[in-house]
């Protein structure tokens, strides 16, 4: 279980101090599916990176299963068992997609393991396994691939940050779909930001993030319809409608 205290987070811009989180709250239960939505700027990626320890809170506690890892570097929560893929995965020239497949679960792997692993993100493992993860991948190609690095490493907490980014609806599509698996699937804890309504409507909680600030914390069958149809929440693009 993972426990957010009043966690706040503040930049200096030419001396001027500026709260990007502001004494947030929340606690995410095992084995459940969250997203976190809202308007762009209002502080959803910095919450999810310094969940993973990519960022560190200016105050507040961060506990992981009753441990306080406030401190703790992304290495050191990692080892504990928290996941954080990119909104653009990092690409490795001269890394193939089996290397890094095989340093993410930390053990000794054979490339029909590696494979399995592949074809649980929907790609043809014949295809991918001896590729390098660099620049003649696309976008939805480096994304499942990141997911499928989670997968192998079987992670306790599993954080995306807006997968759709930079993505064309069809790679969209198989994306959901790998989502939708791991929802069912997963032994541990999905954390996703995203704007899109079928992410939304996949996630067991939703939690709104505006200013800085928690707005709305409930099920996805409670919020959808008000994120939906508010005109505020719509204006201020908190979610992205899909085209039917």
């Amino acid at each position: 279980m993972l426990e957010l205290k009043n966690i706040s987070f503040e930049v200096s811009d030419d001396g001027v101090k500026k709260q990007i989180i502001k004494n947030v709250s929340l606690t995410i239960d095992e084995q459940k599916f969250v997203a976190i939505t809202g308007p762009n700027g209002g502080g959803k990626s910095t919450l999810a990176k310094i969940i993973a320890g990519i960022a560190m809170p200016t105050s507040g506690q961060i506990i992981w299963n009753g441990q306080d890892i406030t401190n703790m570097s992304i290495t050191e929560r990692a080892n504990l068992g928290i996941s954080f893929a990119f909104q653009q995965p990092v690409r490795f020239k001269g890394i193939t997609v089996f290397d890094l497949i095989k340093l993410s679960t930390k053990h000794d792997i054979n490339v029909s393991q590696a494979c399995d692993y592949l074809s649980e993100v929907g790609l043809c493992a014949r295809d991918y396994i001896g590729r390098q993860v660099d620049g003649s991948l696309s976008g939805g190609e480096l994304k499942r691939i990141e997911i499928a690095t989670i997968l192998a490493r079987g992670t306790s907490l599993s954080i995306f940050d807006e997968p759709e980014a930079g993505i064309d609806l069809w790679s969209f599509q198989n994306l959901i779909q790998v989502f939708e698996k791991m929802r069912k699937t997963i032994n541990g804890s999905i954390l996703i930001i995203s704007h899109q309504e079928r992410i939304l409507r996949i996630a067991d909680e939703i939690v709104v993030i505006a200013d800085g600030e928690i707005m709305e914390h409930g099920t996805a069958d409670s919020l959808i319809p008000k994120l939906l149809d508010d005109p505020k929440e719509e204006a201020c693009g908190c979610c992205h409608k899909e085209d039917k």
